[in-house]
């Protein structure tokens, strides 16, 4: 009878473990955890300054083609309006497996034509192959992001903060697992790009999805435990870079360093198991005592349907007499009010926001874009020049989170313009591009890390600035619509001014030698002056964005010195309400 009971207690320990595994992988939590890694995954294009060599020299093209391929990842990954139209109407799973097939499809081409496995193919396809790959981003972005945003709607911007930290430090990653799986073959890298992030997407396909939300009164603390661990795992991998530059690492250095990466990349999961371990023990509590229930449960459900903002529920009897979108376009509402799109776009506002993003992240991109030649047009070997991308990798994540927590901070006690620390990011970007302009020892390290700060401060700030200014009704939509002009800032500075000025000096090497273009397959400049002319001119041209983006500081300088969050705070005071009965019923 003793070992009946035994083996009885057994099976039902099991069975109680097996459906604590089912709850925590269908919690929200778990969903958090699996978004972060697909993030992981979805920046591989800031890793195209370390495989662009590889392209240029098996293809044979000069700058101006590679800057020209450059573009069009770019244009991939900033136009993210069909992959927000698809998942209007298609589930989270059906968004990242489409995610998927484009970003394995798009680099596996690209691999075999670089490895020569297939005939080279046309210019045109080169640069579709890399814009549909890079276009996956916005699939995982759509599929992961939004979905963790309606998940946990009241701490969305440290959620966004922090996905988009980890897309940030999804280079650095990446290129440690590249050292330790194919040691320092940069052509297996695009097939790295084309299988990993694929796989990511794949995994977790049915777990990411829109869930029931149910507040937490420790949600902003656990994020805060996530935000530590991402800290800790981007302060390990630069440190990895920068000893990388000292020592001449084996590949079974670098397998210990990527174990090290997967053990904090798994420190979330604790973190996620630990929050659904509570829930699950509070849940059986609730099981275990029906009375209780009987008084929570309809004021719980009360403050959820309070809490709704009146901008997410249709206004059902005026909605027959809504004046059309177009009648609007010219009769703007105050800032922070919920604009359309029309009004939006056609503002001056926005207008002055193109033009800021258009040099401030159209340079960003060029100059990461180009980092591998910059490198080697300055003698730096293959390695250093992987720790150029890594450092802009790292430190992206850094102006991601900084921009964010900062701002959000100087704005909540000191109400410091938003817009002001824009122009602030814009004028150090300057600096990190006149060190590339006039290098000396070390600069590039320097610049590096500039850029890549820069260009995550950027957008974390471009992004949170349309939110505030614009509303969040249609704020999917005009999220992507502010990202366009980078794509537009990259053909300009990149394809028609850089990529042309370095193969004008490359050319005038060569005739110094006797040569002419039909004499070389690779068009290369080595040297200082390949970059200098480029470079003042972006310094130029970010320069001016910045001072374009002071008269937006002074157009919003009163809406800053107002309270911006108060329209907010008003529609959470019967949620609040709500959830104090419900406290006092706890008590009793």
């Amino acid at each position: 009878m003793g070992g009946a009971g035994e083996s009885s207690t057994g099976g039902c320990g099991s069975g109680e473990v097996g459906r604590f595994a089912v709850h925590v992988i269908r919690g929200r939590w778990f969903s958090v955890y699996a978004s972060f890694l697909v993030m992981v995954g979805a920046g591989a294009t800031y890793l195209f300054g370390i495989y662009s060599k590889e392209i240029k020299s098996s293809m044979g093209y000069d700058q101006s083609t590679l800057n020209l391929i450059g573009f069009f990842k770019d244009l991939g990954a900033n136009v993210g309006v069909p992959s927000g139209l698809i998942a209007e109407v298609t589930p989270t799973w059906f968004v990242l497996l489409v995610g998927s097939a484009l970003n394995f499809s798009g680099f596996f081409m690209i691999w075999l034509a670089v490895t020569g496995k297939i005939a080279k193919p046309k210019v045109w396809q080169i640069c579709a192959y890399i814009c549909v790959g890079a276009n996956s981003q916005n699939f995982a972005n759509t599929g992961a992001l939004v979905t963790s945003v309606k998940n946990f709607p009241e701490s969305r911007g440290v959620m966004l903060g922090l996905l988009k930290g980890f897309v940030g430090l999804s280079g650095a990653i990446m290129t440690q697992i590249y050292f330790a799986v194919y040691g320092n073959d940069s052509k297996s890298l695009i097939l790295l790009i084309g299988w990993f992030p694929a796989a990511i997407s794949v995994v977790f396909v049915f777990t990411i999805r829109t869930m029931k939300v149910v507040r937490q009164p420790n949600e902003l603390r656990v994020f805060y435990h996530f935000l530590y661990v991402s800290v800790a795992l981007a302060v390990f991998l630069m440190v990895m870079t920068i000893l990388e530059k000292q020592f001449a690492f084996p590949r079974a250095a670098y397998a210990g360093s990527v174990t090290v990466v997967c053990a904090l990349l798994f420190l979330p999961l604790v973190i996620a198991i630990r929050q659904e371990f509570a829930l699950w023990n509070q849940q059986k509590l609730q099981d275990d005592s029906p009375s209780e229930i009987t008084i929570e449960k309809p004021q719980a459900v009360e403050s959820k349907l309070v809490a709704l903002p009146p901008t997410s529920s249709p206004n059902r009897e005026g909605k027959s007499n809504s004046p059309s979108c177009f009648t609007t376009i010219f009769q703007k509402p105050p800032r922070g009010e919920d604009y359309t799109i029309l009004q939006a776009l056609l503002s001056i506002d926005m207008s002055i926001l193109f033009l800021a993003t258009l040099f401030g992240l159209g340079s960003s991109l060029t100059a990461i874009d180009n980092l591998g030649q910059i490198g080697e047009s300055l003698g730096y070997p293959t390695k250093t020049i992987s720790s150029f991308v890594s450092l802009v990798s790292i430190w992206n994540f850094f102006g991601r989170v900084f921009a964010g927590f900062l701002s959000e901070t100087l704005v909540a006690k000191w109400k410091f313009p938003r817009t002001l620390m824009l122009t602030l990011v814009l004028l150090l970007l300057c600096v990190g591009h006149l060190m590339i302009a006039f290098p000396i020892s070390g600069s590039v390290y320097v610049a590096s890390v500039i850029l890549g700060f820069s260009f995550g401060a950027q957008l974390t700030l471009l992004f949170t600035i349309i939110s505030e200014l614009f509303g969040l009704k249609y704020y999917s939509t005009l999220f992507n619509c502010g990202q366009l002009a980078a794509p537009l800032g990259t053909y300009v500075l990149n394809v028609k001014i850089t990529g042309m000025l370095y193969d004008n000096e490359a050319l005038k090497e060569l005739a110094k030698k006797g040569m002419t273009r039909s004499s070389v397959n690779e068009l290369t400049c080595i040297g200082v002056r390949c970059y200098r002319k480029s470079f003042i001119i972006l310094a130029a041209g970010t320069f001016f964005g910045a001072l374009v983006s002071l008269i937006l500081v002074i157009r919003t300088r009163q809406f800053y010195k107002g309270d911006i969050y108060k329209k907010f705070r008003e529609e959470a005071k019967p949620s609040e309400t709500g959830m104090a009965s419900a406290s006092i019923a706890d008590g009793r």
